[in-house]
């Protein structure tokens, strides 16, 4: 299925859109390459679970489902389910390095309540 991809950069999602960084980005090509995939794209979404109700997920995506967003990002084919969406809204995704590792860090403005761990949230 040939979805329409919208062209964003990380500024426009501040303005209701979802994006990656584009330190981000690059780390997210660097992996597409390092597991031999890089015409594939991001999926990434909200499940339920954790002490706060909802947590982020990423995975790989080989192709984009009915009902998906599918928007460009820095060169990265984001894929998101409209439920996540939703929740999503305005979030931007970075990648942050220091003392107690590396990782991409999900900036939502959505977000209500985090546990203490940060690894789930409600909104």
């Amino acid at each position: 299925m040939d979805l329409p991809i919208v062209n964003q950069t990380d500024q426009q999602a501040v303005n209701g859109g979802i994006a990656l960084t584009a330190l981000a980005a690059e780390k997210v090509k660097e992996l597409l390459t390092q597991h031999g995939i890089p015409e594939q794209g991001l999926r990434i979404g909200v499940r339920g679970g954790g002490c706060s109700g909802n947590s982020y997920f990423m995975e790989f995506c080989e192709q984009p489902e009915a009902g998906d967003q599918v928007v460009d990002s820095f060169g990265v084919r984001l894929v998101v389910d409209a439920k996540s969406a939703a929740l999503l809204q305005g979030t931007h995704i970075d990648f942050v390095s220091g003392l107690m590792g590396s990782g991409f860090k999900f900036v939502n403005p959505n977000v209500r309540h985090s546990c203490a761990c940060g690894e789930s949230f409600s909104v």
